[in-house]
């Protein structure tokens, strides 16, 4: 699955789909797809990603609460 940095729209693969899908962890590790080179594996902040299309990631994949409120 590929996703976008809030800061700078960089493409990213999402290297383990079960971490992003936990609202327990707020990291998951994923590869910028930038230039031809195969990049090395980056921590990144779940907060900090977006869909490729702009919208948000849910709610009940950030937050261990979310069905509370």
């Amino acid at each position: 699955m590929f996703l976008k940095t809030r800061h700078d729209g960089s493409l990213m693969e999402v290297l383990s789909l079960p971490a992003l899908f936990d609202p327990f962890l707020t990291h998951l590790q994923g590869r910028l797809h930038a230039g031809e080179e195969l990049q090395e594996p980056e921590r990144f902040l779940k907060t900090d990603l977006i869909f490729p299309s702009g919208e948000p990631l849910p709610r009940c994949w950030l937050d261990p609460h979310y069905s509370k409120q």
